[in-house]
């Protein structure tokens, strides 16, 4: 009999580059920034023909479980896995991988992915999906998703693939840390891929290359099994999955996926996936547009008209207004560090 397969949404960011629209109890992922729904149901709805319902998972911080419940009525409380407090992807889906297996055996396989992604080919994205795990399974192996790019972008890591495993699977020769925009330009001619941050893994398998690789969960690992709360508390330092397992082990495999895959970091990313006007305008809400063109419009409880301006990010929100540059989006992080207190609140 095959082995159940789960699904672990990532969900427990804030999204700051997302202000003044996201804020700590209502994060990106519960906006419905690319469609009508959160963009967290959104990504439950596309994994469940693949996994069922009660075998997707939610990891968050245990904060959000209230807010989550109530914006994704779709979930039960079962199906979150609630993190005490932030200690790194590395940490948070070691504890996962522990969770998989007390419910679905020693066998259990796991696929990861994030809440805030768009997917244009919902079912090319699950047989992907499916074909990591089984990837996976049959070489003993993490397995990892790299996409294929469709530009040089200097705001992901890339992937080297390496010899081939199998048709379709490949070892990872290295991982690259975020090029510049020509070193980004050298690796897509020579077929590098994105690194997604898609993993897929027996839970077991985690566990021992954790144990393995990774020292700085040395004394957490041998908690793992108690609870969360021991779990995270026996957690000394943050390591990603990336850094502490990923880029150490030697068992690491990658396919390739081409399904429309885009990550909604900042607002212009939502020139990328949200529907256009004529003129390639991304509007939400009630938006009046002339003459104006490639802009970002977010309008919650108010009305926005545009003249004559092109490449703006414009968001309106419980009376706060936002204005930048669709070039300058990506670094609201750092203008939400320096907002005066009243309206820093609001991040």
């Amino acid at each position: 009999m095959t082995a159940p397969l789960f699904a672990v949404v990532l969900a427990g960011g804030v999204g700051s580059r997302f202000w003044p629209l996201s804020t700590p109890q209502r994060p990106k992922q519960l906006l419905p920034l690319i469609g009508d729904a959160p963009m967290l149901a959104e990504t439950v709805d596309r994994l469940v023909p693949l996994v069922g319902r009660e075998r997707t998972l939610v990891l968050t911080s245990a904060r959000l479980r209230d807010p989550i419940l109530a914006a994704v009525p779709t979930l039960t409380a079962e199906q979150l896995l609630l993190e005490p407090r932030a200690a790194g992807t590395a940490a948070a889906l070691t504890w996962a991988a522990a969770e998989v297996r007390r419910r679905g055996g020693a066998d259990a396989r796991m696929v990861c992915v994030h809440a805030d992604w768009a997917i244009g080919d919902a079912d090319r994205f699950r047989a992907t999906l499916a074909a990591a795990a089984e990837a996976a399974a049959s070489h003993g192996a993490l397995a990892t998703v790299g996409i294929v790019p469709t530009r040089p972008d200097p705001g992901f890591g890339y992937i080297q693939p390496g010899p081939d495993q199998a048709p379709g699977v490949r070892e990872v020769a290295r991982f690259v840390e975020k090029p510049d925009i020509p070193r980004a330009t050298q690796m897509v001619a020579d077929g590098y891929l994105w690194n997604s941050g898609i993993f897929a893994w027996r839970a077991q398998d985690l566990l021992d290359e954790v144990e393995a690789v990774t020292p700085e969960l040395g004394a957490a690992l041998a908690n793992v099994a108690a609870g969360a709360e021991a779990f995270f508390g026996a957690v000394t330092g943050g390591v990603s999955i990336d850094v502490g397992v990923l880029e150490r082990s030697r068992r690491v495999l990658v396919l390739a996926g081409d399904f429309g895959w885009d990550d909604v970091g900042t607002w212009a990313a939502l020139q990328r996936v949200r529907r256009h006007d004529a003129e390639g305008n991304a509007n939400f809400g009630r938006v009046v547009t002339q003459r104006a063109a490639r802009n970002v419009v977010h309008a919650e409880g108010s009305a926005v008209v545009l003249y004559g301006v092109s490449d703006l990010v414009v968001v309106v929100r419980d009376g706060v207004t936002l204005v930048t540059t669709v070039e300058l989006a990506h670094d609201l992080k750092s203008l939400v560090d320096h907002l005066p207190p009243d309206l820093k609140e609001l991040a």
